[in-house]
């Protein structure tokens, strides 16, 4: 499947892991799909995708579908899941140690996840905002022959209503 080699990818540069040093694919596949679930779940989509987090699978393959959609936001959220974990495992690292004129101090390094975390997440909710904005029947209307606005497309015609608009 091409997800698990495009995504997997995707989140590779997002989350700066492009050596590959800290995080497997198998690692990364699963955090994908615990994200495409979220995704599933937060947003209608044209194609129903159908998400087993047990056998590491999104089928049909939203690559070979080229939605676009999809795909970013579930790299965008899986990004948001692996930050937050990130940061949480690094807050229990941040120490301050002094002794004498020499100090250690890790606590910018949980603090920087942090705000890596803040960061993917913001940005999961606004490219959510936008797809579900853009794909909605927000200001369409459906006009009939007995609706108010079906009077104006054919005023010149006898209404069913009992009315004449001659």
């Amino acid at each position: 499947m091409a997800w698990k080699t495009d995504l997997v990818l995707m989140l590779r540069s997002l989350v700066g892991d492009l050596d590959m040093t800290t995080y497997t694919d198998e690692r990364l596949k699963q955090i994908i799909v615990a994200g495409a679930y979220n995704v599933a779940n937060d947003a209608d989509f044209t194609e129903a995708y159908v998400i087993d987090i047990t056998a590491v699978s999104i089928s049909p393959d939203p690559i070979d579908k080229k939605d676009t959609d999809f795909s970013c936001l579930t790299v965008f959220k899986s990004a948001c899941i692996l930050m937050g974990s990130e940061a949480k495992t690094q807050s229990t690292n941040a120490i301050a140690i002094k002794d004498g004129p020499s100090s250690i101090d890790l606590r910018a390094v949980s603090k920087n996840y942090y705000i890596l975390y803040k960061d993917f997440c913001e940005k999961y909710e606004e490219i959510l905002k936008t797809y579900q904005y853009n794909n909605t029947l927000v200001g369409q209307v459906i006009l009939g022959p007995y609706s108010p606005g079906g009077m104006i497309l054919g005023s010149s015609q006898f209404d069913f209503r009992g009315n004449n608009f001659n």
